[in-house]
């Protein structure tokens, strides 16, 4: 390929191409799991999901929703596949920050465990579509494989005991060499 006054071989062209775009996927896809940026949630929405399903799925001996990054699975999802649940969980979360403030004067996140257990029940018991879709993403998130976003460091394949899945496409058989 020639530019004029520039002389670029199509390989070096076609090289070039690819590291701009692995620089840009990299740069998009490459944020901390602390939250410092989401693709739906705002910081104090992922703050108060990451709450909820801390109490839906919570630590143990083992790791729960909150170590297993289920937030983080929740926030990519919302921007794909549950892209029609986003006015759902807008509603839903601001009933859970308007019913701890309501009983506790307080938002979600700032309360006890007990005081958060409260404020779930009481949501549930409103608006129940919301509860049951955000503990079905979080089972998900949870449970589902690290490559939609969730279930860090295979959490909860490792507390069940299961094995990695195999990479696709590869079978592994047991038995005698074929001869």
């Amino acid at each position: 390929m020639e530019v004029p006054g520039v002389r670029l071989k199509r390989r070096t062209f076609l090289g070039a191409g690819l590291a701009a775009a692995a620089g840009v996927t990299a740069i998009s896809c490459g944020r901390s799991h602390a939250g410092a940026s989401w693709r739906f949630f705002t910081a104090a929405e992922a703050q108060t999901v990451q709450a909820i399903c801390a109490q839906l799925i919570p630590a143990d001996r083992d790791p729960g929703a909150k170590e297993a990054g289920v937030v983080n699975y929740i926030d990519i999802q919302l921007t794909r596949p549950f892209r029609r649940y986003q006015a759902t969980y807008r509603r839903g979360i601001a009933a859970v920050d308007a019913a701890s403030r309501s009983k506790f004067g307080k938002p979600f996140v700032q309360l006890n465990s007990a005081q958060q257990i409260d404020a779930l029940n009481a949501v549930e018991e409103k608006s129940g579509a919301f509860f049951d879709l955000i503990l079905s993403h979080a089972r998900q998130g949870f449970y589902g494989d690290p490559r939609h976003g969730g279930n860090r460091h295979m959490a909860s394949w490792k507390m069940l005991g299961l094995p990695f899945p195999p990479v696709r496409g590869r079978q592994h058989y047991e038995g005698p060499e074929a001869g």
